[in-house]
């Protein structure tokens, strides 16, 4: 075991797989010689040579749909997309040719490709750099949507992803790049709680996609959320004395109902968290499903935690961010209820 964070995790788990499988490789903006702006892919160009982790264009199409067609032909591409603002003008590649290939062809033709990509706040990167856009990819049939929390699950969700026949949107939470997150933004990075700092196998591994993890245990109510707000739930779940139980999705599309009905079940009450914006998010997804599969266990309505409906802002990027206090007040009014 070694102790990593989630950049040296992401790193690892493509040295991994480059090294295993020759047909795996990555390309992106400044992925080959300057390793990534985040430093993901650093050193493998040098490691496995220019046709193996190489630049490409300002273009996330091109990108998208030379990992379409590379994937349909027998390799194994991870293309980086690099602030997940960006990705939209992939989209139609995403939505059109990446999900459907395999239906579309009967199932002559997969499409084993991966794209990573940085997303949500916490760095004071503004509007452009800062969005959390899963819920757009969600509703798409035939792709595969994950969000790791911590650098164990990274290095082995990640393996995982590119191990898969079908195409997985791999969304990295830039704030937990180098550690952990509490939410409060006076704090220093705290530790890694049941992670015990980012201990991670230095070889092979995986983590299964779609399934959920139980990170603490409770009888009062649950929380259900995924990225940089497992840890804040966690946190503001301590601080609360409330008896709550926080469960980490780690995998968006498909979710794990069997793990959050059971929690849910158990305790009557329920909020689901996201970073993103409250109005059409995937808690409102999380919160359609729980209130059918869970009608007669809830004692109360299920309550959102997200951030508010606006671009993410620079200056008060810490009164938009969903923090321990807006945690801790939607469980204690959930307990009042």
């Amino acid at each position: 075991m070694a102790k990593m964070n989630m950049i040296q995790a992401l790193n690892s788990a493509l040295d991994v797989m480059m090294d295993k499988d020759p047909s795996v490789i990555t390309f992106g903006e400044d992925v080959g010689y300057f390793g990534g702006v985040f430093r993901v892919t650093a050193g493998l160009q040098e490691k496995y040579g220019l046709d193996r982790c190489f630049d490409a264009p300002i273009n996330e199409s091109a990108i998208v749909a030379s990992a379409i067609g590379m994937a349909a032909h027998g390799m194994r591409p991870v293309a980086e997309i690099q602030f997940a603002d960006y990705i939209f003008p992939a989209i139609d590649q995403i939505v059109s040719e990446m999900s459907r290939l395999r239906y579309r062809s009967a199932g002559q033709f997969t499409v084993p490709a991966v794209v990573r990509t940085p997303c949500g706040g916490g760095i004071r990167g503004g509007q452009t750099h800062s969005m959390s856009p899963e819920s757009f990819f969600t509703h798409v049939p035939g792709i595969q949507v994950v969000m790791p929390s911590n650098p164990y699950d990274a290095k082995g969700m990640l393996i995982a992803a590119i191990e898969s026949n079908d195409p997985v949107i791999f969304f990295e939470p830039k704030r937990l790049y180098n550690g952990p997150f509490d939410g409060d933004p006076t704090k220093a990075l705290v530790t890694w709680g049941k992670h015990e700092k980012g201990e991670v196998p230095d070889g092979y591994y995986t983590v299964p996609l779609g399934q959920a993890e139980v990170l603490r245990e409770g009888n009062d109510l649950s929380i259900i959320t995924y990225g940089t707000l497992v840890h804040v739930a966690e946190a503001a779940a301590e601080a609360s004395g409330i008896d709550a139980e926080v469960i980490d999705l780690k995998s968006l599309a498909p979710y794990d109902i069997e793990t959050i009905t059971r929690s849910v079940n158990k305790t009557g009450r329920c909020i689901v968290a996201q970073e993103a914006p409250r109005t059409s998010g995937f808690g409102a997804e999380l919160a359609a499903q729980i209130q059918e599969d869970c009608f007669y266990a809830l004692e109360a309505p299920v309550k959102r935690v997200a951030g508010w409906d606006t671009p993410y802002p620079h200056a008060h990027e810490w009164s938009y961010f969903p923090g321990q206090t807006r945690f801790i007040n939607a469980m204690r009014d959930l307990m009042e209820a």
